[in-house]
């Protein structure tokens, strides 16, 4: 598997084949206390066996805990962070844990916590990251946007078709009742030509279709009215912040408990033939990592 770069946020990734797994994951905050390293060991390892390629949508790091920041509470440092090169300590023990996936990883996007670091701290923690991964392992894995493109080309014999997943790391706070709708339709609003649209930042984990009405000219058939599928999913997060609901941020907010996880989608292309003319029909889903 090769990616390949045509801009600081567009990206391409090749496959022999007609059907493809790609794992959407974000919002793992890695290096914070309450982050489920065991559910994220175990979807990274089925992605590893089953050869799934892995996008990351933005907050890999949690990166609350540096001098100064008001957001940091020293219950949620990890013992290994907890030392006067915080943010170095962080890059350098993630490179060590994400090394055994060194060939699955893809594209990391940038979330709302790598940002405010570059902000007020003046350092990319993920470009770091990603440059010294990429240095220790040989691996060939790149910094995305906080919102981009990942163009998928899926080839079977001399048939193939492409797929493009636009992604966007999130903005607001989500909403109890609506669990980020309202996000996705704003998204149906402003981007054009995508297959998979997907929105982390609210720790959310579901997905829906939604199906535009295209007008298509044929030079064989003419004028031809087609059903253009797209999907959308929601990403959820790997920190588990609600806990027994006794107390904290999360619980003072209201928020409630929130599932684990990433998401698979699955593309997928047929050709077939109607009325004398060859069309291809392309699929799009997504679901919750299996039980492992």
């Amino acid at each position: 598997m090769e990616v390949i770069a045509h801009s600081n946020n567009v990206h391409e990734i090749k496959f022999n084949s007609s059907n493809q797994k790609i794992a959407l994951l974000s919002d793992l905050h890695w290096d914070n206390p309450k982050c489920k390293l065991d559910i994220l060991k175990k979807h990274l390892d089925y992605c590893k066996e089953n050869n799934i390629p892995v996008h990351i949508n933005g907050d890999m790091f949690c990166l609350m805990q540096g001098r100064g920041d008001r957001r940091g509470n020293k219950s949620d440092i990890r013992p290994e962070h907890n030392n006067a090169r915080y943010l170095d300590s962080i890059v350098e023990t993630a490179v060590e844990w994400f090394k055994p996936y060194k060939d699955i990883l893809t594209v990391i996007g940038y979330g709302n916590h790598e940002t405010a670091i570059i902000k007020h701290q003046e350092t990319d923690v993920l470009r770091n990251f990603v440059y010294r991964f990429n240095k220790e392992t040989g691996a060939n894995i790149y910094t995305g946007g906080y919102g981009g493109f990942m163009v998928y080309k899926l080839k079977k014999g001399n048939h193939g078709s492409t797929f493009i997943h636009k992604y966007f790391h999130g903005s607001g706070g989500g909403g109890i009742v609506t669990k980020g709708a309202i996000n996705i339709t704003r998204a149906l609003e402003i981007y054009e030509g995508y297959d998979l649209f997907s929105l982390g930042h609210i720790h959310e984990n579901w997905s829906r279709n939604d199906v535009r009405e295209e007008l298509f000219i044929s030079p064989k058939s003419g004028a031809q009215i087609r059903h253009k599928n797209i999907h959308s999913a929601i990403t959820g997060s790997y920190k588990e912040e609600y806990g027994d609901g006794s107390k904290g941020w999360h619980i003072e907010r209201g928020a409630p408990p929130k599932f684990v996880g990433g998401r698979i989608a699955e593309f997928s292309f047929k050709q077939l033939r109607q009325n004398g003319e060859r069309k291809t029909h392309k699929m799009v889903d997504s679901s919750k990592f299996p039980l492992l």
